[in-house]
């Protein structure tokens, strides 16, 4: 499913802001973590220049297992792994933090900048305050209608927990980065209808398993057909559309 759907649905979106916004320069080694299944280092091994080395991690066994192959039937150089690198290893670090749940982002900050040599540019994609807003409105209403989540609190959790710009950027410059700079773009999701939405892979396999995580599981079934339900209710023959706010924070190692 990462490959097939998330990759262009999802991951896309964020990978464009690191194309038009981060600052390649003469940097010989890139570290890409969470790389997925490679789509975009395939793309960034194309587009830069030859002497540049390019290594990558993988969430889990599975995505470095596709990734490998793809790379081996594009002839690509680009290496993945899983593995720990050491301290001050790349001259250049991106980072995709955008399924990274954000009591840990802060984590994944420090991980960047770790393993970037002083002075390297390190950029990190994460989703900001404010998305998915049209959502989270639709589940507090059917967590209170359901009397679940503590009536509509973990709504409002889903809600507050999302970094805003300026979380991101403080948690940057907590990590060690200097002349921070950052950029967002907003990113829309159209579905047909409720049954659309909740079927979608994003929605279902990666989006409110993390966003219903405190429910049961019966529980998380009677939202997302709440859920589903009340987008019908609420919109009608028309189709529903949430958004995201892509956010990319570039700076340097200091």
């Amino acid at each position: 499913m990462r490959d097939l759907y998330i990759s262009d649905e999802w991951t896309r979106r964020f990978a464009e802001l690191v194309d038009k916004h981060f600052k390649f320069g003469d940097e010989e080694n890139l570290l890409y973590l969470n790389a997925g299944t490679g789509t975009h280092t395939f793309e960034l091994r194309e587009r830069l220049d030859d002497k540049l080395n390019i290594f990558a991690t993988c969430e889990d066994e599975e995505m470095l297992t596709i990734a490998r192959d793809k790379a081996t039937a594009l002839k690509s150089t680009v290496e993945f792994g899983t593995d720990t690198f050491e301290s001050d290893s790349f001259d250049a670090v991106i980072g995709d933090a955008s399924f990274v749940r954000p009591e840990e982002l802060g984590e994944f900050f420090d991980e960047a900048v770790r393993v970037a040599e002083p002075g390297a540019n390190v950029g990190v994609m994460t989703v900001s305050s404010g998305s998915f807003g049209e959502v989270f409105s639709l589940l507090w209403e059917v967590l209170f209608n359901e009397d679940l989540g503590d009536h509509g609190h973990e709504a409002e959790r889903m809600i507050t927990e999302l970094p805003t710009v300026s979380d991101i950027e403080q948690m940057a410059k907590r990590s060690g980065l200097v002349n921070l700079e950052t950029f967002t773009a907003n990113e829309v999701f159209e579905y047909d209808d409720g049954e659309a939405l909740v079927n979608s892979p994003l929605v279902q396999d990666f989006l409110l398993p993390v966003w219903l995580r405190t429910l049961s599981e019966d529980e998380k079934e009677r939202v997302t057909e709440g859920l589903a339900k009340l987008v019908d209710a609420e919109d009608g023959s028309l189709s529903f559309r949430f958004s995201v706010k892509a956010t990319l924070a570039t700076g340097e190692k200091g």
